[in-house]
């Protein structure tokens, strides 16, 4: 007969000792609502389409002088009591108080996007946990990516329902002069490529 589970609530410090135990940064620990998400490493087309958005963004946030973009790990602190690691995301520099000269994650309080890669291990998680959370948290914008789908659901604060994006995704953030048009047939034609041993 199997033992019961213990039910733990875990804290933002049992959770960074887990991080600091991990010198590879894998698996990943994130907290949300008391509850210790468990995440192992990336697969390979997982990871390349969080690079490929990368690569996507970048430019533009670099022309339009807002945010920065990021992957994990990288253990933030939206909310109080808890820690996320998206596997992409954009910060708000000017989230951080004046008084603070060398910041580290847990003083960024506030992100334009939050992204996450979906996989079938990951769905529910990725869906409803983390969907909730950061829009909850104040995120504008929340996309999960399906690499197989060749998709981005686009979720925003006053959505009930997402935006599926499988032709284009146009992206005006806060503080930005015109948006960012991104080609999504085009995107995920660029993540797949890397697949292909013929070139």
């Amino acid at each position: 007969m199997g033992m019961p589970a213990i039910q733990r609530r875990w804290t933002t410090a049992d959770v960074r000792d887990l991080i600091n135990e991990s010198p590879r940064h894998w698996p990943r620990y994130e907290l949300i609502g008391g509850e210790l998400i468990v995440t192992p490493s990336p697969g390979f087309p997982h990871q390349t389409a969080a690079m490929e958005l990368l690569f996507t963004i970048r430019p533009y946030l670099v022309e339009q002088h807002i945010g920065l973009p990021m992957l994990p790990p990288a253990d933030i602190e939206l909310v109080p009591g808890t820690i996320t690691q998206p596997d992409f995301f954009v910060l708000d520099p000017h989230s951080v108080a004046d008084t603070v000269e060398m910041p580290k994650w847990a003083d960024f309080k506030r992100l334009f996007l939050a992204v996450e890669v979906i996989s079938p291990s990951s769905v529910r998680t990725d869906r409803i946990v983390k969907r909730d959370f950061y829009l909850d948290a104040g995120v504008p914008e929340y996309w999960i990516l399906d690499p197989v789908a060749r998709m981005i659901e686009r979720w925003t604060r006053d959505q009930e329902t997402p935006e599926v994006c499988r032709s284009s995704l146009v992206w005006l953030p806060e503080g930005a002069k015109s948006p960012l048009t991104i080609d999504v047939p085009t995107f995920f034609e660029e993540v797949w490529t890397k697949f292909d041993k013929s070139k």
